[in-house]
């Protein structure tokens, strides 16, 4: 299509997603942000497994860790992942520890791709140390909690379908490029549409 002055304008890409995108890595990672951005870009529903399991048991993540404890917390995680990997193919955020159970990485590569994005401590406590809505950093260290966290998650996550390193100076849009990028290099996850 060209414009009034001769230029031709670049249409927005079109694409079809095979699978489901479950993004996990580290809280702060920016995995509801860029799944947002990632939904919006590719035409699907984002979901966030957090608000999942919140509206199915009528109560907030930290509400459900004091109540019934983490092992509940992650049962129930699990149960909501897996339904959300039955349905039409999605973009799906899942919280920061999901990916550490192996049914859950089981069930997301069998049925979707798993891709972590990859930041590094220093980025993650600058994004999470002012929240107060992170259960696991509630504490005397919360820095010291998360870098143990971390250091903890990162060997799991790096068995990740697809991994994408989240740069510090990156805007979102920056960041689901790489995404993008990474999902093409799948055919049978992402393909364009002509």
């Amino acid at each position: 299509m060209a414009g009034k002055t001769g230029h031709s304008i670049a249409q927005p890409q079109s694409y079809v997603l095979h699978r489901t995108v479950a993004l996990v890595g580290m809280m702060g990672s920016g995995k509801s942000a860029i799944g947002r951005a990632l939904a919006q870009r590719l035409d699907v529903q984002f979901l966030d497994s957090d608000a999942e399991i919140e509206t199915a048991a009528n109560a907030t993540i930290a509400e459900i860790f004091e109540r019934d404890g983490e092992p509940f917390f992650r049962d129930r995680e699990a149960e909501v992942i897996s339904r959300l990997l039955r349905g039409t193919p999605v973009v799906l955020s899942t919280g920061g520890g999901a990916f550490m159970s192996e049914r859950n990485r089981k069930a997301i590569s069998s049925q979707g791709v798993a891709v972590w994005l990859d930041a590094d401590l220093n980025v993650l406590w600058d994004r999470v140390r002012h929240k107060d809505t992170r259960p696991l950093l509630r504490g005397p260290d919360p820095r010291g909690t998360l870098a143990r966290i971390y250091d903890d998650r990162v060997p799991v996550y790096r068995l990740a379908d697809l991994s994408v390193k989240t740069l510090p100076g990156y805007s979102i849009d920056q960041t689901t490029d790489r995404v993008i990028a990474a999902l093409l290099g799948r055919p049978d996850i992402l393909e364009t549409v002509q």
